[in-house]
């Protein structure tokens, strides 16, 4: 009996290391691609994005949850870096600050290329994990980045830019943000606009992924009715197990099983455990309930390292992420699972939409009309005058009375 209670202890050391160890095997072959990291933000907030500043090098950048050792220790191969800009931005210079960040993540990539690789496919992504460096993606996290211009939207997509999120906490013109549910905003669109929709479409036509996180319900049911391709929550978690409005719910969950799309999974003790403390094993919580409703292959992992607050216990960075797989094994993941969740769902993803795009047809030439836009800081050079192209019926009513009523007068 004495000898029983020295002994459990000592075993469970040892399954916990054969945990560690079988873990960091699989990621050492399969690498880890995370869905949304908040980096650049950190950059310009503290360096203004001059990345020559002493105290801005990534092999040596403290009090971040990201830098260039803890990525490694993490055994990242691949990371979506968010070209964020804030709400505030809207209908006045998103599109100025969208380019800035982007231009720092670029700068990152030639700054440090035994490290980075900017790269726009899934063929780059399979190559850096080759070359034993991090596959560096562009994620535009906002609509109202591409300031409500198909145009923009382009030209962002020739500038890397390979997911866009529809919203983040404020509506576009054209898509509701996550707020409309919790009722601190209004529905604007319910859902999707009819040029929200050519938004949509004109994703699927370039192939760049659809990302729903920060969505209201509605923006994300429209989307994924619509796409042709696969889309993704880049970070977002459960709302079954955590009932803020930033999850997702279990019948879109049941809807991302029938589109072949992907949850990734975010770390953010609120969005975690609805409270502000939260472990490790709540998050692999989030993993197994989307991998039970929406299947193995929806799985993934979308840290929202250097962009939110608080983080659980035992992930306080990127160099957590062998743990937490190796928690995943210990609930009896196969490794096919485990696989899939490192990278290979997402590749799968990636590699549909690629696919389901189609170049050769015409881009969309749609506009927004111009009463749906706001006045604050904008021109509207090409919009036509013509009443009936851009007024209200009301308007076009009021205006046809007017022309009678001058030529009866004449």
């Amino acid at each position: 009996m004495w000898a029983s209670w020295w002994l459990w202890p000592l075993v469970a050391i040892c399954t916990a290391d054969r945990f560690q160890e079988e873990a960091k095997k699989i990621m050492q072959a399969n690498p880890l691609i995370d869905g949304h990291n908040d980096l650049p933000w950190v950059m310009l907030k503290r360096f203004h994005n001059q990345l020559g500043n002493e105290e801005a090098d990534l092999s040596h950048l403290a009090d971040t949850h990201t830098n260039i050792p803890k990525l490694k220790a993490g055994l990242v191969g691949g990371q979506f870096w968010s070209a964020y800009v804030p709400c505030d931005t809207q209908n006045k210079d998103a599109v100025r600050r969208t380019l800035e960040q982007m231009d720092v993540i670029h700068r990152m990539c030639q700054k440090y290329p035994e490290t980075f690789v900017c790269v726009t496919n899934s063929k780059g992504i399979r190559q850096a994990f080759q070359d034993g460096k991090v596959a560096s993606l562009i994620g535009v996290e906002g609509g109202h980045s591409i300031d409500s211009s198909l145009g923009v939207l382009r030209a962002l997509y020739h500038l890397g830019m390979r997911y866009l999120t529809l919203t983040h906490s404020c509506n576009t013109p054209w898509a509701d943000n996550w707020l409309v549910d919790k009722g601190d905003d209004k529905a604007q669109s319910q859902g999707l606009s009819p040029f929200g929709e050519s938004v949509v479409r004109e994703l699927n036509r370039l192939g760049v992924l659809i990302d729903l996180a920060h969505t209201s319900v509605a923006t994300m049911k429209a989307a994924l009715n619509l796409s042709v391709a696969p889309v993704i929550f880049s970070h977002s978690s459960a709302f079954q197990l955590c009932q803020h409005r930033r999850n997702v719910p279990d019948d879109v969950l049941q809807l991302v099983r029938k589109n072949g799309g992907l949850v990734m999974v975010n770390f953010y003790n609120d969005y975690v455990a609805c409270q502000q403390q939260a472990n490790l094993s709540q998050v692999a919580d989030h993993l197994d309930h989307i991998k039970k409703v929406a299947g193995a292959g929806a799985v993934g992992f979308g840290g929202d390292f250097d962009g939110v607050s608080r983080l659980p216990t035992g992930l306080e960075d990127v160099s957590k992420y062998p743990d937490l797989i190796a928690e995943l094994l210990r609930r009896q993941w196969t490794e096919a699972e485990v696989r899939g969740a490192l990278a290979d769902n997402l590749l799968r993803v990636f590699e549909a939409v690629e696919q389901a795009s189609n170049h050769s047809s015409p881009p969309s030439e749609e506009l927004i009309p111009r009463e749906e836009l706001e006045d604050s800081c904008r021109t509207y050079y090409g919009y036509s005058e013509a009443p009936s192209l851009h007024r209200q019926p009301g308007a076009l009513l009021a205006s046809l009375a007017t022309a009678l009523l001058s030529l009866r007068l004449l």
